[in-house]
């Protein structure tokens, strides 16, 4: 686990959407006896009573303004973004305080723009402040999935080629802020990810397995890495339990994600389930090495 939470002074908030990354976040800064104070972004986290063990506020998104005062209030010198945001806030909801207002025509702008945009934007809006935003990884360095097979499963020659055919195509789809992952079958690229995630993709190639030019194939990969000029600060791509579930689901034979740019939450229990599930799960050179 890193030191540097610990090394530093003042406290480390977590802005938290979905998922389980928040609370891992939350989990071992308690453990190295740093509780952080959570912005709970409302609406997005599953089971927000988690979260709201520690310090917390509950916001709605389009309460960004509030972000500011609260940090200088908290004495928070540390902030980490973690979880998904399903939706985006609503301009015509949106709630600015007086010092927020010349940025407005900024946080518009990156709303028509991507995630990227937008997370660079709101990275910008709380480093204005004085306040360092960090990686996940950098307080939980062993969330990365590191490079290697880690499961008792090796990908095949056909499997290897499904790979590098599912990588190229989520680098492609990255660079145009779409998405992060792809899955391949039969070396070809077969479904992308979009705005339903990378849960919504398995649905839908289990839906398409009796399907056309499916019909009949077995096997397959999904791949998920950083986008081109990823801010590995936010929106790193992650792999759960519920992403080996729903690759089994879809009849995949593994996952691939990129090594050191990939987070794997609860990653002994993923490893576990992916070995009783026959499935492999591997980290791939980050792009451009070898």
């Amino acid at each position: 686990m890193a030191t540097t939470p610990a090394s530093e002074g003042g406290r480390t908030a977590i802005i938290a959407g979905g998922g389980l990354l928040p609370v891992e976040i939350a989990k071992g800064l308690a453990a190295i006896g740093q509780p952080p104070f959570v912005i709970i972004a409302k609406g997005e986290v599953e089971d927000p009573a988690i979260l709201k063990a520690y310090p917390h506020v509950e916001l709605d998104l389009e309460q960004v303004g509030k972000v500011r005062p609260l940090l200088k209030q908290q004495g928070i010198s540390r902030v980490v973004l973690a979880g998904t945001i399903a939706r985006r806030p609503r301009i015509g909801s949106f709630r600015p305080i007086l010092p927020l207002l010349p940025l407005v025509p900024r946080f518009i702008a990156a709303l028509a723009s991507g995630d990227d945009a937008l997370l660079r934007t709101v990275i910008g809006y709380i480093e204005a402040a004085g306040v360092k935003v960090i990686g996940a990884h950098e307080i939980l360095p062993d969330l990365l999935v590191g490079e290697g097979v880690h499961t008792a499963k090796k990908p095949s020659k056909d499997d290897l080629k499904n790979i590098a055919a599912a990588f190229a195509a989520a680098k492609a789809i990255g660079e145009l802020d779409i998405g992060q992952a792809a899955v391949a079958i039969g070396g070809r690229t077969v479904a992308l990810e979009g705005i339903e995630g990378t849960d919504g993709l398995l649905e839908r190639v289990a839906a398409l397995r009796g399907h056309g030019r499916l019909a009949g194939r077995a096997g397959g990969v999904l791949v998920k890495c950083a986008k081109p000029g990823q801010e590995l600060r936010a929106d790193l791509p992650g792999i759960g339990v519920d992403t080996v579930e729903g690759a089994h689901k879809a009849g995949l034979n593994g996952i691939a994600v990129e090594a050191e740019r990939a987070l794997g939450l609860g990653f002994g229990e993923l490893i576990a389930r992916a070995d009783a599930l026959g499935l492999f799960v591997i980290g791939l050179p980050k792009a451009g090495e070898t």
